[in-house]
């Protein structure tokens, strides 16, 4: 074997490290998966765990074919078709098995942008209507996202081809290293609005419209897909930048950077979010702690080759200190029902650390490439609002967005699926916290026994993917 190496040329050398690089990092980003399960499934009733369980695993497994069949040959169509150049047979990947690597990686991304919509839907909506708009998600949604930016469509600037239309215009291209936006603020907005349009759990807001505990059944769990999450995200982010040259050096002299800003982003986030429940809340809470080390995250994947360390510090801490007052603001001001968080810890966190990238780059601030920026952000979220708007309006029009009163009082696990995930901790009725009550000491105990944290500690939905 190794006479068959040395013998062979340093560019079939490089194809296949990149290739075998490439396979990893999407092994890494899929691992990504089971944490956002973890996650989810902390945060939500305990009647609801498998119901939860079930959309993360249809995200993925409707998603891949969803993606192979429809979705990677849309962003082959819109990219050109928002850039002013031509179509080259956007589906011949199919037959193709030199693209199917780069498939797979464009895959993870997008069940990564879809598995997040699940988390501000858990425990009232309909599981063939999420079905359906998991589909579209992966299918037009994100491929949409992916195509005016790193297909060279309507964001990008285009070497030797024309340039997307909106940056070309301006003069320079959208910075999104690894999908800040074009990724996790989509799905932050896709959530938010169909946590609105599915409107909140039943007993989330009393009589008077002020919110109500309604805590998850699992610190433990939540925090332990948080740690999986910041684990697959070095595949996110420092993954996407090693590849080698021809010459057989690795390429990205940004490595040290991206995988540096990764580390330094999600520290300040989770130490930000720490100090800021501490003073909000009179005590440092684990779970306002996740979310700000995850929002931190979010805040420097589109901005870690292009920033300073300094700017990977800020950005992290600045997106983790948000996490806990717009969530409040979600939640009691534009009273909408997002279970897990993901518009603060995905959307907005996104937004920020996408548009400040001028403002800490490596190469200077530009008041154009600020423009440039604001305006993707904006495009993006258009889309995202948009588009996800029609497609619940359609699953509701063809399914109903919301199981009965009954279905969700009784817990979406035995109402949609039949099941239970602690058929130990259920009664009758197969509400298996149905009949929480909350002590004096600020904690929660569920009918079998079980205790969570109340809704000041965030497990009533604070804590996010």
């Amino acid at each position: 074997m190794y006479e068959v190496l040395a013998q062979a040329d340093v560019g079939t050398l490089v194809d296949a490290v990149n290739t075998t690089w490439a396979l990893t990092v999407a092994f890494l980003i899929f691992f990504m998966q089971p944490g956002f399960a973890l996650l989810e499934a902390g945060q939500v009733r305990a009647k609801n765990v498998g119901n939860v369980l079930m959309k993360n695993m249809t995200d993925w497994t409707l998603g891949v074919l969803a993606y192979f069949l429809v979705g990677y040959g849309v962003a082959g169509i819109v990219g050109p078709l928002t850039s002013g150049r031509a179509i080259q047979d956007p589906f011949a990947y199919m037959a193709n098995p030199e693209g199917w690597v780069t498939w797979l990686v464009g895959a993870v991304f997008a069940m990564t942008a879809a598995t997040i919509v699940s988390g501000a839907v858990a425990g009232r909506m309909n599981f063939t209507a999420y079905v359906f708009v998991a589909a579209v998600m992966t299918a037009i949604i994100y491929p949409v996202s992916e195509g005016i930016t790193w297909w060279g469509g309507l964001l990008a600037i285009n070497e030797g081809a024309p340039n997307g239309f909106v940056a070309d215009a301006i003069g320079v291209g959208y910075l999104d290293f690894a999908g800040a936006t074009v990724v996790h603020m989509l799905g932050g907005l896709a959530g938010l609005v169909g946590a609105y349009m599915v409107g909140p759990r039943e007993g989330r807001y009393d009589e008077n419209g002020n919110s109500q505990a309604i805590p998850g059944h699992s610190m433990l769990l939540a925090v332990l897909g948080t740690l999986i999450l910041a684990f697959g995200w070095f595949g996110f982010n420092v993954g996407t930048s090693s590849i080698m040259g021809g010459d057989g050096a690795v390429l990205s002299a940004q490595l040290g950077r991206v995988a540096l800003n990764t580390t330094l982003g999600m520290g300040a986030g989770g130490v930000a979010a720490m100090i800021v429940s501490a003073a909000w809340q009179g005590k440092p809470d684990p779970l306002w702690t996740a979310n700000g080390l995850l929002a931190g995250l979010v805040a420097v994947t589109g901005a870690v080759p292009h920033v300073s360390w300094v700017g990977g510090i800020v950005l992290g801490a600045l997106a983790g200190a948000l996490v806990l007052p717009t969530f409040r603001w979600v939640v009691d001001s534009l009273k909408i029902d997002d279970v897990c968080g993901v518009f603060v810890v995905h959307g907005s966190a996104g937004a920020i650390g996408t548009i400040l990238i001028p403002v800490f780059s490596t190469s200077g601030f530009s008041a154009t490439q600020l423009a440039m920026q604001v305006v993707g952000v904006a495009v993006i979220g258009l889309w995202a609002v948009v588009a996800t708007a029609v497609t619940f309006a359609i699953a509701d029009a063809l399914f109903g967005l919301r199981v009965s009163e009954q279905e969700e009082e009784e817990g979406l696990d035995l109402s949609e699926h039949g099941v239970s995930a602690y058929p130990e901790f259920v009664g009758e009725s197969g509400g298996s916290n149905a009949g929480a009550v909350t002590t004096d000491g600020g904690r929660v105990e569920t009918d079998g026994g079980v205790p969570v944290a109340d809704d000041t500690a965030a497990a009533n939905g604070g804590d996010a993917e």
